[in-house]
């Protein structure tokens, strides 16, 4: 049973303050704004401190979100980072990002707002010393290597290398964090933040070596030669999902990933008019929100299934909705139209049948249905996969998904020495690169890989 609240419970979350939609769509600019020190703790006395922490068994990696929240509290600001940073070494870009899978977890939830946990988050690293580094205290004679430095491969390194291992970053990238610095917008994440982060490691002895990419400038098999004793795969998905339908090559038909690359790399693609985004997850959402900054004139997400199926971050499509995008439900293009360029999309009208293999109803076409959506611009954004260019054919199991197969609890390849990580949100991937780091640490120490007493979720 929950605990009993201490005093009169209090449904009503402090207020997060943000910039109007209507000012905030004419920039990059972050969003979301600070909570003051008062506010803060204000937010942070609606914590009950259940006896069971609901909140930090939904964390992926065991956030201690109840004690920091007791601190905050408290006014302890600097204890409250000290608890932070104990489990977490991307505390910066979560406190902007995550998904907060504590926050549907909280108790206070059930009666009105759950606490602001994520937000709070940023506040302590703020208003504490979010500056301090982590510190080298020993050092091992064994060297490993990490293939892309997503969150998955950024918190691997961090494991072992606090545990004195030497640890070399391999990434083909010009830019270290994956997806995360690649493709989230600085309206939602600054590029500073990341920053923040990284120089917390700075004391660490990680290696980068940034634009090499193992597969073509080195193989996989050559880093064993070069005295590596473990390697670890945490590549991303960053090859985009395509859109099999006539028309799909059709000059003003983008795919996401490169777009939103190639406009936070500041070659921005020439886009305008009205731009259908095709797809239901936040990726596609990031781009609504991403042309509007544009100075497009519409921005118009076409999805097959209902809201409550769509995968999106419930808070970001709010925000976008605020912002002005419209989202049509329940259509499915098959077809884009034009002649030198894209002019239309043509979209077949769906209603939802039986539950598919996800868990959603399937979208089933209804006949004789179509629509045609007159736009200037198409950005197609339905899934990605991992691109395992970067890996030769030396036997390593490949899932369905063009993912590294890999035993969940232990992040074990197929091959002895190599093991693999990732996950659908940047905290799934954390706590992946700390299962195979946890791994990697006992079979350099020649003890059995089992799993760690936190199962994986």
């Amino acid at each position: 049973m929950d605990e009993k609240p201490r005093g009169r419970l209090k449904p009503d979350r402090v207020p997060i303050p943000s910039i109007k939609p209507a000012e905030r769509i004419s920039s990059f600019d972050e969003c979301l704004l600070l909570y003051t020190k008062e506010q803060a703790i204000e937010e942070a006395q609606r914590c009950i401190q259940c006896a069971r922490p609901w909140c930090v068994e939904a964390c992926p990696i065991d956030q201690d979100c109840r004690l920091y929240l007791k601190q905050i509290a408290e006014g302890d600001f600097e204890g409250a980072v000290g608890t932070i940073l104990k489990d977490n070494p991307m505390a910066s870009c979560l406190g902007k990002v995550c998904y907060s899978y504590c926050e549907p977890a909280c108790v206070i939830g059930k009666r009105g707002d759950p606490v602001a946990i994520r937000h709070l988050k940023w506040a302590a690293l703020a208003y504490g010393n979010g500056s301090r580094t982590y510190e080298l205290e020993w050092i091992r004679d064994k060297a490993v290597a990490i293939v892309g430095f997503g969150p998955a491969g950024l918190t691997a390194a961090w494991v072992l290398a606090r545990r004195g291992y030497a640890v070399t970053v391999f990434e083909s990238s010009h830019k270290l964090g994956g997806l995360v610095t690649q493709t989230i917008p600085p309206y939602r994440l600054s590029p500073e933040t990341f920053g923040e982060d990284m120089r917390r490691l700075e004391h660490l002895k990680i290696e980068f070596r940034q634009g090499v990419r193992v597969g073509d400038d080195l193989d996989v098999k050559d880093l064993f030669d070069m005295g590596y004793a473990a390697i670890f795969i945490g590549i991303g998905t960053h090859k985009p999902g395509t859109l099999n339908v006539p028309g799909n090559d059709l000059p003003g038909v983008y795919i996401a990933l490169d777009f939103l690359k190639s406009v936070f790399d500041g070659d921005r693609p020439p886009i305008g008019g009205t731009v259908a985004i095709i797809g239901g997850g936040d990726v596609a959402v990031d781009c609504s929100r991403t042309v509007l900054r544009l100075g497009v004139d519409k921005s118009i997400i076409l999805y097959r299934r209902t809201r409550d199926e769509m995968p999106a971050f419930d808070e970001e499509v709010e925000d976008a909705l605020a912002e002005g995008v419209e989202v049509r439900y329940l259509v499915s293009p098959i077809e884009f139209r034009g002649r030198d360029v894209v002019e239309s999309v043509v979209c077949q009208k769906m209603e939802l049948g039986p539950l598919d293999e996800s868990g959603r109803r399937r979208p089933v076409p209804v006949k004789g249905e179509e629509i045609v959506l007159p736009v200037d611009h198409v950005i197609v954004a339905i899934g990605q996969k991992a691109d395992l260019s970067v890996i030769p054919d030396m036997g390593l199991r490949i899932d369905k998904d063009g993912i590294v197969v890999a035993n969940p609890e232990t992040c074990e390849t197929s091959i002895e020495g190599i093991f693999a990580g990732g996950g659908r949100s940047i905290v799934h991937a954390m706590a992946t690169g700390r299962r195979a780091a946890e791994s990697i640490a006992k079979y350099l120490e020649g003890k059995a890989v089992t799993p760690t007493a936190a199962s994986p979720q």
